[in-house]
Protein backbone atom coordinates (compact mmCIF):
# COMPACT_ATOMS: atom_id res chain seq x y z
CA UNK A 1 0.00 0.00 0.00
CA UNK A 2 1.33 3.43 -0.93
CA UNK A 3 1.31 5.90 2.00
CA UNK A 4 0.67 9.59 1.38
CA UNK A 5 3.82 11.76 1.65
CA UNK A 6 2.38 13.71 4.57
CA UNK A 7 2.33 10.55 6.75
CA UNK A 8 6.08 10.23 6.40
CA UNK A 9 6.50 13.84 7.46
CA UNK A 10 4.40 13.26 10.57
CA UNK A 11 6.46 10.20 11.46
CA UNK A 12 9.69 12.19 11.09
CA UNK A 13 8.35 14.97 13.32
CA UNK A 14 7.32 12.41 15.96
CA UNK A 15 10.81 10.90 15.97
CA UNK A 16 12.41 14.34 16.30
CA UNK A 17 10.10 15.19 19.20
CA UNK A 18 11.11 12.02 21.04
CA UNK A 19 14.77 12.85 20.55
CA UNK A 20 14.47 16.29 22.12
CA UNK A 21 15.82 16.41 25.69
CA UNK A 22 13.45 17.18 28.54
CA UNK A 23 13.59 20.75 29.87
CA UNK A 24 16.41 21.17 32.40
CA UNK A 25 15.35 21.29 36.04
CA UNK A 26 15.82 24.85 37.34
CA UNK A 27 18.55 25.21 39.94
CA UNK A 28 18.55 27.24 43.14
CA UNK A 29 22.19 28.12 43.91
CA UNK A 30 23.64 29.05 47.29
CA UNK A 31 27.21 29.70 48.38
CA UNK A 32 29.21 30.75 51.41
CA UNK A 33 30.01 29.38 54.84
CA UNK A 34 31.67 25.98 55.21
CA UNK A 35 30.94 26.05 58.97
CA UNK A 36 27.39 24.67 58.42
CA UNK A 37 27.99 22.99 55.04
CA UNK A 38 27.65 19.36 56.21
CA UNK A 39 24.23 20.21 57.64
CA UNK A 40 23.19 22.32 54.63
CA UNK A 41 24.13 19.49 52.25
CA UNK A 42 21.94 17.11 54.27
CA UNK A 43 19.06 19.60 54.44
CA UNK A 44 19.07 20.44 50.76
CA UNK A 45 19.20 16.80 49.73
CA UNK A 46 16.35 15.86 52.07
CA UNK A 47 14.18 18.77 50.97
CA UNK A 48 14.98 18.23 47.29
CA UNK A 49 13.87 14.60 47.45
CA UNK A 50 10.38 15.77 48.41
CA UNK A 51 10.16 18.83 46.16
CA UNK A 52 11.06 18.54 42.48
CA UNK A 53 10.27 22.14 41.48
CA UNK A 54 13.94 23.13 41.75
CA UNK A 55 17.28 21.47 42.29
CA UNK A 56 19.33 23.01 45.13
CA UNK A 57 23.10 23.37 44.78
CA UNK A 58 25.26 24.69 47.62
CA UNK A 59 28.83 25.56 46.70
CA UNK A 60 30.52 26.62 49.95
CA UNK A 61 33.63 28.72 49.39
CA UNK A 62 33.61 30.63 52.69
CA UNK A 63 31.42 33.38 54.12
CA UNK A 64 33.24 36.23 52.39
CA UNK A 65 32.88 34.56 48.99
CA UNK A 66 29.19 33.91 49.56
CA UNK A 67 28.53 37.54 50.50
CA UNK A 68 30.46 38.73 47.44
CA UNK A 69 28.57 36.41 45.10
CA UNK A 70 25.20 37.47 46.47
CA UNK A 71 26.20 41.11 45.98
CA UNK A 72 27.16 40.28 42.38
CA UNK A 73 23.86 38.50 41.82
CA UNK A 74 25.40 35.15 40.81
CA UNK A 75 23.65 33.13 43.56
CA UNK A 76 20.11 32.95 44.89
CA UNK A 77 21.16 32.99 48.55
CA UNK A 78 24.33 33.17 50.61
CA UNK A 79 25.46 31.78 53.95
CA UNK A 80 27.60 33.58 56.50
CA UNK A 81 28.87 32.84 59.99
CA UNK A 82 29.58 36.54 60.38
CA UNK A 83 26.30 38.36 61.09
CA UNK A 84 25.90 41.59 59.12
CA UNK A 85 24.72 44.87 60.58
CA UNK A 86 22.09 47.07 58.92
CA UNK A 87 24.71 49.12 57.05
CA UNK A 88 26.31 45.98 55.61
CA UNK A 89 22.93 44.59 54.60
CA UNK A 90 22.13 47.87 52.85
CA UNK A 91 25.24 47.42 50.66
CA UNK A 92 23.45 44.72 48.68
CA UNK A 93 21.36 47.46 47.08
CA UNK A 94 18.14 45.49 47.52
CA UNK A 95 16.21 44.04 50.47
CA UNK A 96 18.11 41.08 51.92
CA UNK A 97 16.92 39.13 54.94
CA UNK A 98 19.40 37.71 57.46
CA UNK A 99 18.00 34.59 59.08
CA UNK A 100 19.67 32.35 61.69
CA UNK A 101 19.66 28.73 60.55
CA UNK A 102 21.52 26.69 63.16
CA UNK A 103 24.11 26.77 65.95
CA UNK A 104 27.63 25.47 65.96
CA UNK A 105 30.97 25.71 67.70
CA UNK A 106 34.57 26.36 66.71
CA UNK A 107 37.04 24.14 68.51
CA UNK A 108 40.84 24.23 68.90
CA UNK A 109 42.00 21.07 67.14
CA UNK A 110 45.44 19.63 67.74
CA UNK A 111 47.80 16.81 66.76
CA UNK A 112 49.94 15.91 69.72
CA UNK A 113 51.55 12.49 69.36
CA UNK A 114 52.15 10.60 72.59
CA UNK A 115 49.65 12.71 74.56
CA UNK A 116 46.54 10.70 75.45
CA UNK A 117 44.93 12.96 78.04
CA UNK A 118 42.15 15.48 77.51
CA UNK A 119 43.83 18.81 76.83
CA UNK A 120 42.64 22.02 78.48
CA UNK A 121 43.39 25.43 77.00
CA UNK A 122 42.72 28.76 78.67
CA UNK A 123 41.68 31.78 76.57
CA UNK A 124 45.01 33.38 77.49
CA UNK A 125 46.95 30.36 76.22
CA UNK A 126 44.99 30.32 72.95
CA UNK A 127 45.64 34.02 72.37
CA UNK A 128 49.33 33.48 73.18
CA UNK A 129 49.58 30.58 70.71
CA UNK A 130 48.02 32.49 67.83
CA UNK A 131 50.02 35.62 68.66
CA UNK A 132 53.23 33.58 68.56
CA UNK A 133 54.12 34.24 72.21
CA UNK A 134 53.33 30.69 73.43
CA UNK A 135 55.60 28.61 71.21
CA UNK A 136 56.14 25.26 72.94
CA UNK A 137 53.65 22.69 74.13
CA UNK A 138 55.09 22.64 77.66
CA UNK A 139 54.88 26.43 78.02
CA UNK A 140 53.62 27.37 81.54
CA UNK A 141 50.53 28.98 79.95
CA UNK A 142 49.46 25.50 78.79
CA UNK A 143 51.03 23.41 81.55
CA UNK A 144 49.29 25.34 84.34
CA UNK A 145 45.85 24.20 83.10
CA UNK A 146 47.05 20.60 82.63
CA UNK A 147 48.79 19.86 85.92
CA UNK A 148 50.53 16.49 86.02
CA UNK A 149 50.29 16.05 82.25
CA UNK A 150 53.49 15.17 80.41
CA UNK A 151 53.36 17.86 77.74
CA UNK A 152 56.24 17.60 75.25
CA UNK A 153 58.96 20.19 74.88
CA UNK A 154 58.26 20.67 71.18
CA UNK A 155 57.42 23.66 68.99
CA UNK A 156 53.74 24.36 68.30
CA UNK A 157 52.85 24.42 64.59
CA UNK A 158 49.97 26.88 64.06
CA UNK A 159 47.44 26.38 61.24
CA UNK A 160 44.80 28.98 60.32
CA UNK A 161 42.39 29.71 57.50
CA UNK A 162 43.76 31.35 54.37
CA UNK A 163 40.39 32.17 52.79
CA UNK A 164 37.74 34.66 53.88
CA UNK A 165 35.97 32.67 56.52
CA UNK A 166 33.08 33.00 58.95
CA UNK A 167 34.80 30.39 61.09
CA UNK A 168 37.74 32.78 61.31
CA UNK A 169 35.34 35.56 62.28
CA UNK A 170 33.96 33.47 65.16
CA UNK A 171 37.44 32.46 66.32
CA UNK A 172 38.90 35.97 66.15
CA UNK A 173 35.76 37.48 67.69
CA UNK A 174 36.41 35.25 70.71
CA UNK A 175 40.11 36.09 70.85
CA UNK A 176 39.32 39.81 70.60
CA UNK A 177 36.98 39.57 73.58
CA UNK A 178 39.45 37.81 75.85
CA UNK A 179 42.76 39.39 74.76
CA UNK A 180 43.30 43.17 74.41
CA UNK A 181 46.62 42.39 72.73
CA UNK A 182 44.95 40.23 70.08
CA UNK A 183 42.27 42.86 69.50
CA UNK A 184 44.90 45.56 68.99
CA UNK A 185 47.24 43.53 66.77
CA UNK A 186 44.89 41.38 64.66
CA UNK A 187 41.27 42.12 65.58
CA UNK A 188 38.29 40.18 64.28
CA UNK A 189 36.97 39.53 60.80
CA UNK A 190 36.58 36.93 58.09
CA UNK A 191 40.23 37.61 57.20
CA UNK A 192 42.94 38.97 59.51
CA UNK A 193 46.70 39.41 59.36
CA UNK A 194 47.95 36.38 61.24
CA UNK A 195 51.02 36.92 63.45
CA UNK A 196 52.14 33.30 62.98
CA UNK A 197 51.21 30.07 61.26
CA UNK A 198 50.46 28.47 57.92
CA UNK A 199 47.17 28.89 56.05
CA UNK A 200 44.76 26.34 54.59
CA UNK A 201 41.50 26.71 52.66
CA UNK A 202 38.22 25.83 54.33
CA UNK A 203 37.41 23.96 57.52
CA UNK A 204 38.27 20.73 55.73
CA UNK A 205 41.64 22.12 54.65
CA UNK A 206 42.58 23.16 58.19
CA UNK A 207 41.44 19.78 59.54
CA UNK A 208 43.58 17.93 56.98
CA UNK A 209 46.61 20.15 57.64
CA UNK A 210 46.42 19.59 61.40
CA UNK A 211 45.93 15.85 60.93
CA UNK A 212 49.03 15.69 58.71
CA UNK A 213 51.27 17.88 60.90
CA UNK A 214 52.71 16.62 64.20
CA UNK A 215 52.50 19.19 67.03
CA UNK A 216 49.98 21.28 65.09
CA UNK A 217 47.11 23.31 66.46
CA UNK A 218 44.34 25.00 64.50
CA UNK A 219 40.65 25.80 64.69
CA UNK A 220 37.69 24.31 62.87
CA UNK A 221 33.96 23.86 63.16
CA UNK A 222 33.09 21.12 65.64
CA UNK A 223 31.74 18.65 63.07
CA UNK A 224 34.99 18.74 61.07
CA UNK A 225 36.90 17.67 64.16
CA UNK A 226 34.48 14.77 64.60
CA UNK A 227 34.54 13.74 60.93
CA UNK A 228 38.34 13.76 60.82
CA UNK A 229 38.70 12.11 64.25
CA UNK A 230 40.85 14.95 65.52
CA UNK A 231 41.50 15.77 69.14
CA UNK A 232 40.02 19.04 70.33
CA UNK A 233 40.63 20.86 73.58
CA UNK A 234 38.27 21.97 76.30
CA UNK A 235 38.25 25.75 76.64
CA UNK A 236 37.73 27.74 79.84
CA UNK A 237 34.55 29.81 79.63
CA UNK A 238 33.60 33.18 81.12
CA UNK A 239 32.48 31.46 84.34
CA UNK A 240 35.93 29.90 84.78
CA UNK A 241 34.82 26.37 83.82
CA UNK A 242 36.61 24.20 81.26
CA UNK A 243 33.84 23.08 78.92
CA UNK A 244 33.98 20.69 75.96
CA UNK A 245 32.02 21.51 72.82
CA UNK A 246 28.84 19.44 72.66
CA UNK A 247 25.15 19.97 71.98
CA UNK A 248 24.42 20.91 75.59
CA UNK A 249 27.20 23.51 75.90
CA UNK A 250 26.40 25.04 72.50
CA UNK A 251 22.71 25.31 73.40
CA UNK A 252 23.61 26.89 76.76
CA UNK A 253 25.61 29.63 75.01
CA UNK A 254 22.65 30.41 72.73
CA UNK A 255 20.08 30.36 75.53
CA UNK A 256 22.05 32.92 77.53
CA UNK A 257 21.76 35.40 74.64
CA UNK A 258 18.45 34.55 72.94
CA UNK A 259 16.48 37.33 74.59
CA UNK A 260 19.04 39.92 73.47
CA UNK A 261 18.91 39.08 69.74
CA UNK A 262 17.94 42.25 67.81
CA UNK A 263 15.52 42.63 64.90
CA UNK A 264 18.22 41.90 62.28
CA UNK A 265 19.31 38.78 64.26
CA UNK A 266 22.92 40.05 64.49
CA UNK A 267 24.45 38.80 67.71
CA UNK A 268 27.70 37.35 69.01
CA UNK A 269 27.53 34.53 71.56
CA UNK A 270 31.26 33.95 71.97
CA UNK A 271 32.46 34.06 75.59
CA UNK A 272 28.83 33.71 76.71
CA UNK A 273 27.91 33.78 80.38
CA UNK A 274 26.83 30.66 82.23
CA UNK A 275 28.67 27.74 83.78
CA UNK A 276 27.60 25.33 81.02
CA UNK A 277 28.24 27.61 78.02
CA UNK A 278 30.87 26.65 75.47
CA UNK A 279 32.79 29.90 74.86
CA UNK A 280 33.36 29.68 71.07
CA UNK A 281 29.80 29.07 69.90
CA UNK A 282 27.94 30.94 67.18
CA UNK A 283 24.76 31.26 65.19
CA UNK A 284 25.19 30.89 61.45
CA UNK A 285 23.00 32.71 58.94
CA UNK A 286 21.31 32.52 55.56
CA UNK A 287 21.18 35.74 53.53
CA UNK A 288 18.10 35.74 51.33
CA UNK A 289 16.97 38.45 48.90
CA UNK A 290 13.28 39.30 48.63
CA UNK A 291 12.78 38.14 45.01
CA UNK A 292 9.61 39.92 43.96
CA UNK A 293 10.36 39.49 40.23
CA UNK A 294 10.40 35.66 40.22
CA UNK A 295 7.31 34.30 41.97
CA UNK A 296 7.98 30.51 41.53
CA UNK A 297 11.59 30.79 42.72
CA UNK A 298 10.58 33.03 45.60
CA UNK A 299 7.81 30.66 46.68
CA UNK A 300 10.16 27.66 46.59
CA UNK A 301 12.79 29.49 48.61
CA UNK A 302 10.18 30.58 51.15
CA UNK A 303 8.99 26.97 51.52
CA UNK A 304 12.59 25.76 51.92
CA UNK A 305 13.28 28.28 54.68
CA UNK A 306 10.07 27.34 56.47
CA UNK A 307 11.12 23.68 56.36
CA UNK A 308 14.60 24.52 57.69
CA UNK A 309 13.08 26.32 60.68
CA UNK A 310 10.85 23.35 61.54
CA UNK A 311 11.65 19.87 60.20
CA UNK A 312 15.24 20.78 59.43
CA UNK A 313 15.99 21.67 63.05
CA UNK A 314 15.19 18.07 64.03
CA UNK A 315 18.10 16.87 61.88
CA UNK A 316 20.71 19.19 63.38
CA UNK A 317 21.77 17.13 66.40
CA UNK A 318 22.79 14.10 64.34
CA UNK A 319 25.55 16.18 62.74
CA UNK A 320 26.68 18.01 65.89
CA UNK A 321 24.76 21.26 65.36
CA UNK A 322 22.39 22.88 67.84
CA UNK A 323 18.71 23.58 67.22
CA UNK A 324 17.61 27.20 67.30
CA UNK A 325 15.85 28.38 70.47
CA UNK A 326 12.07 28.35 69.99
CA UNK A 327 11.64 32.11 70.44
CA UNK A 328 14.18 32.75 67.66
CA UNK A 329 12.45 30.23 65.37
CA UNK A 330 9.15 32.09 65.79
CA UNK A 331 10.74 35.42 64.93
CA UNK A 332 12.51 33.96 61.92
CA UNK A 333 9.26 32.42 60.67
CA UNK A 334 7.65 35.88 60.64
CA UNK A 335 10.55 37.17 58.56
CA UNK A 336 10.17 34.28 56.09
CA UNK A 337 6.49 35.09 55.61
CA UNK A 338 7.46 38.57 54.44
CA UNK A 339 9.46 37.09 51.52
CA UNK A 340 6.61 37.56 49.05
Amino acid sequence: MIRPAWMGTLRLLALLACACPAPAQPVLVGAGATFPQPLYDKWFQAFGERHSEFRIRYEGGGSAAGIRRLREGTVDFAASDMPLDDAQLAQFGRPVFQLPSTLGAVVPIYHLEGFAQDLRLTPEALAGIFLGRVRRWNDPAIQSANRGAALPDRLIQVVHRSDGSGTTFVWTDFLSKISPEWKAKAGSGTSVTWPVGEGADGNEGVARAVAATPDAVGYAEFIYALFNRLSYAMVRNAAGVFVPADLESIAAAAASNAQAMPANFKISITNATGHKSYPVAAFTYLLVPAKKDDAPRNAFLRELLGWILTSGQKQSAALGYGSLPLEIVKRAQLAVESLR
